[in-house]
């Protein structure tokens, strides 16, 4: 099998939805699920384990006085409850982990999106890889819930410590490396690529997925592609994040 996995683009109304957190859950000592629920979720569209959403967080302000804005990945949506999981990662700032850290049930969220949806189809790929840091969790969760049996799922992760213990569960063959990060230091591609390193492949029927800082992501992709030789279709890697930038989120491709 040397095709690339089909993946269709599908765009969405784009609105305003005006929600309140039903309930809050511990997923880990620094991941906290926020659940939303309002009449408003009628209709909500999310095809894509990566789609992302903007929250506009009540109180905490950018310039101009508008309220912050983040993207997030729907965790899940399910429709017959009229609920929509948002899960967060609370690192040492922002107006995301602000409001997270303090949500309780009954608060307002507003959130609009998702715009579109990259619907990336499993036909074709046995082995599905997904490489990421702490924003990565909520799509590789995602993911490995929509993934078919019969398939094999390798996880490779690198988080603070205070997240290793997200759950993760899949009806694929699930196989998943956590690297814990040292406390203070920056994320580097060097021990991802490290594991990679270690798995045996067939390169025409992986799928691979990254979703890191923006540099690291790129480096391992680079790795996949070149040291590999991975089909540049068979991969996909976005920056979910810079230093000291806010708001990124940016495909990685050859032309960057």
């Amino acid at each position: 099998m040397t095709d690339a996995p089909i993946v269709t683009r599908v765009r969405h109304e784009t609105r305003r939805r005006d929600l309140t957190v039903a309930r809050i859950e511990s997923l880990a000592p620094a991941m906290r699920r926020v659940v939303l629920r309002g009449a408003e979720l009628a209709g909500f569209t999310s095809l894509g384990f990566d789609d992302h959403v903007k929250l506009f967080f009540p109180g905490r302000e950018a310039d101009g006085g508008a309220p912050a804005m983040r993207d997030f990945t729907p965790r899940r949506y399910d429709a017959a409850r009229g609920e929509l999981w948002i899960d967060f990662f609370l690192h040492e700032a922002g107006p995301a982990t602000e409001w997270a850290s303090q949500a309780a049930a009954g608060q307002p969220l507003t959130i609009a999106g998702p715009r579109g949806s990259f619907v990336i189809a499993t036909e074709g790929v046995d082995t599905h890889v997904l490489v990421g840091d702490e924003t990565a969790l909520p799509a590789i969760g995602r993911r490995l819930e929509e993934l078919p049996a019969g398939t094999a799922a390798i996880v490779v992760l690198e988080t603070a410590a205070d997240a290793q213990a997200y759950p993760l569960a899949s009806p694929a063959r699930l196989e998943v490396h956590r690297i814990t990060r040292p406390p203070g230091s920056t994320p580097t591609a060097d021990r991802i690529i490290d594991v990679l390193r270690g798995l045996a492949f067939s390169p025409a029927c992986w799928f691979a997925w990254i979703a890191t800082e923006a540099h690291v992501a790129r480096r391992i992709r680079h790795y996949l592609t070149v040291e590999r030789s991975i089909d540049k279709r068979r991969v996909k890697a976005a920056g979910y994040w810079r230093p000291g930038a806010a708001g990124v989120h940016e495909r990685v491709s050859d032309e960057e």
